[in-house]
């Protein structure tokens, strides 16, 4: 029997990432992670045992860039899309800045997923960002989930206090802490880790709490040899190559005073941890290497420094400051921009007929995929000895390794390697001859797609399923939401009742409560009257969300980050402390989005009390039940919220929720399009409900009810 075709996921959240004339180096988040992607992505799809490919994206509406990164599916072949999920608005973000609306990306990729009604067999993250994304989607469904880091957020860390920074600002730029957690997480989630290198398993992983050395494997990078051939190969060139040509020697000779020297070239993002000063430092303190050849940065792309994000900013203007102060005019050249599709592999070619050298200077270079660009290209190199790098120049033979942290190490390298035309011929030789053994595309994806079929086939990944709730809730259309105290509970016997046609339709419905309890309060009380344990918990008046797992309830951080918003807990009870109407109610009733109070209905005055908050701009949702209780919640928090937010989630339309309730804190989960029950025994808030349309109230109390209430929608067919 043929094995079933398989449906492939790559998340790649932040960035510029298209299906053609990728846009690498217009900042520090478009680099050669983005090319990997789609580099990997179109070589999978070639394949005949894959049935479809996705690389999923956030959306991107932003005028300052181009319309194709607004294309909510870009179709690349017939096998491979761009899927693109909306998050954190529309405009452009740095991926520092993405921390805050990862919750949106799962919530909606998860919508996206039902709504194709098919889960991928496998999905793959990319850098930290989409880890924690995916990271979530495998707790929920269980799909066998691999990650590749690009880059590791203790190693950043370590080499940005190496730098001199300190930890408080290292973590206000770049959100180093939440980065690390997130990592933690993905490497105890992911069934496998996919790494360049060794060195990156046994230097960087193993700093992480949960290293488990089982998970990794080591794939080289890989490059597109049809598009980065030998310089020396005798190619005849149309009139469009060289006119790329023709343009790429115009723009040096903007800046370079004699052409016939040697290019020393490097083509990288201006992030600090590519150490580009370091590289102008090498240069300008040597006299005999500016005698002897060129240097040519091209540090992404750029129009208007002063207008750059901060980090960008620094760099380039520190390279020209550097430039200025070594007096390097002529011999130096930062042009604002490169194609890359089309003139990144000619100014590799460039530069090796100039019998140049390539430079990473990089403090750390995880991936490293320039050098392998480069050798291909016929161009020997110099490259930081920390990172993908040393398994690179070990494979290859085609170059130096030296320490960047001390400039003179690279000049001393560069000019052991200009100095030496057979040292020279010896390493370009060497780069072209050996890059089609160890880094061609057909070697990486035969690898890639082995971890795959041993994760899918023979199902032989860690993470087995967490959660069967999601697995459901992927295949359900309806769901039934019930209060617990005097709607579900209250009459044994018609409990008894309810309980019995709930697990008759547990096969095919959904199954939930909404409570004023806390979750370990609901659990209990559930279990004490054997009750068919729910596929959710809406919890402390709709304040938290569990999902049903295997060890009892996981809390639903999407939920969490969603009503977070202008949240101010301690600032509430601050504001009401005085109030002689109000007893704040014991610490176990507390919770962080709820704040719980008994009142005296002789005085309670709720108007008073949101005129206190709104005078003092705070936010919030006050809840008023059995006349004797106060509920204050987070704007964006209630039962009903809480219940239309698990609809829209798992893309369940709201006209297939039934939901029953008896008390104030039920009224809002009762309005709207949802189908409402009210049962019997209902507490005069509600009254206010009667004759409203998807509103049934119930001539029976109790389960009871809700039993009347289901026959009247016919909600079991």
């Amino acid at each position: 029997m043929a094995k079933k075709k398989l449906y492939v996921q790559l998340y790649n959240i932040h960035g510029l990432i298209r299906g053609h004339d990728l846009e690498l180096g217009r900042d520090a988040d478009t680099g050669g992670q983005t090319k990997y992607v789609l580099e990997l992505a179109k070589s999978i799809s070639r394949r005949d045992e894959i049935e479809r490919v996705e690389i999923v994206t956030r959306f991107i509406n932003d005028k300052e860039l181009s319309q194709d990164y607004a294309e909510t599916e870009e179709i690349i072949n017939d096998k491979l899309s761009i899927i693109r999920i909306r998050c954190g608005g529309q405009k452009y973000l740095r991926k520092e800045q993405l921390w805050e609306h990862l919750e949106e990306f799962v919530d909606k990729s998860i919508k996206y997923i039902k709504s194709r009604g098919v889960l991928p067999d496998i999905i793959h993250s990319h850098y930290a960002d989409a880890g924690y994304a995916c990271a979530e989607l495998t707790k929920f469904f269980g799909i066998p989930f691999i990650h590749t880091g690009h880059s590791l957020g203790i190693n950043k860390l370590n080499n940005l206090l190496q730098e001199g920074m300190t930890y408080e600002e290292i973590n206000r730029r770049y959100k180093i802490q939440r980065r690390i957690e997130a990592e933690e997480q993905i490497i105890l989630y992911a069934d496998k880790i996919i790494t360049s290198t060794n060195q990156e398993i046994e230097e960087q992983y193993k700093l992480y709490h949960n290293f488990n050395r089982e998970k990794f494997v080591v794939i080289p990078p890989s490059v597109d040899l049809s598009k980065f051939h030998p310089y020396n190969e005798k190619r005849e060139w149309d009139e469009e190559s060289q006119k790329i040509r023709d343009g790429i020697r115009n723009e040096l000779w903007k800046f370079f005073t004699n052409m016939n020297k040697p290019i020393i070239l490097s083509l990288c993002r201006p992030e600090k941890r590519k150490n580009i000063t370091g590289l102008i430092e090498a240069y300008g303190r040597s006299e005999e290497l500016q005698h002897k050849a060129n240097l040519a940065v091209f540090a992404g792309i750029r129009k208007d420094i002063t207008q750059m994000p901060d980090i960008e900013r620094e760099v380039l203007t520190d390279m020209l400051l550097l430039m200025d102060k070594y007096n390097l005019y002529g011999k130096m050249a930062i042009p604002k921009k490169h194609d890359f599709e089309h003139e990144v592999p000619e100014l590799y070619r460039i530069a090796a007929e100039s019998r140049g050298v390539f430079v990473n200077s990089a403090f750390n270079e995880p991936f490293g995929l320039t050098l392998i660009e480069a050798a291909a290209s016929g161009l020997p190199v110099v490259a930081t000895d920390d990172g993908g790098p040393r398994d690179i120049i070990h494979n290859l033979q085609n170059g130096l390794l030296v320490d960047v942290h001390n400039p003179d190490n690279i000049s001393n390298a560069l000019l052991t390697i200009l100095n030496d035309e057979s040292k020279w011929e010896t390493f370009s030789n060497n780069g072209i001859n050996r890059v089609k053994h160890f880094y061609s595309w057909d070697a990486h994806t035969e690898k890639y797609l082995n971890i795959i079929n041993e994760l899918v086939h023979n199902g032989n990944n860690f993470n087995k399923v967490m959660s069967e709730t999601g697995k459901r809730l992927f295949n359900f259309d309806k769901l039934i939401i019930l209060d617990i105290d005097d709607t579900l509970l209250g009459d044994e016997k018609s409990t008894r009742e309810l309980n019995d046609l709930l697990k008759s339709v547990h096969s095919y419905i959904g199954f939930g409560v909404a409570t004023g309890r806390s979750v370990d309060s609901a659990v209990s009380i559930l279990k004490e009257n054997d009750i068919v344990m729910p596929d959710f918990i809406i919890s402390s008046v709709g304040s938290e969300i569990h999902y049903k797992s295997d060890e009892g309830y996981t809390f639903g951080t999407g939920w969490a980050a969603h009503i977070d918003y202008q949240w101010k807990r301690d600032k509430i009870v601050e504001t009401l402390k005085d109030f002689d109407y109000l007893t704040y109610q014991e610490e176990e009733n507390q919770r962080k989005y709820k704040i719980s109070y008994y009142i005296d209905t002789t005085k309670f005055n709720p108007d008073e009390i949101m005129e206190a908050l709104t005078s003092n701009k705070l936010k919030a949702n006050i809840i008023v039940s059995h006349e004797q209780f106060l509920d204050i919640l987070p704007v964006r928090a209630s039962k009903g919220r809480a219940v239309r937010y698990i609809g829209y989630r798992w893309n369940i339309p709201y006209d297939s929720i039934l939901v029953a309730g008896d008390s104030g804190n039920d009224e809002d989960m009762l309005r709207g399009e949802l189908l409402g029950v009210v049962v019997a025994n209902y507490s005069k808030e509600l009254e206010k409900l009667i004759g409203r349309r998807r509103i049934y109230f119930a001539s029976k109390p109790y389960a009871a009810g809700v039993i009347e209430g289901i026959q009247y929608y016919n909600f079991i067919r």
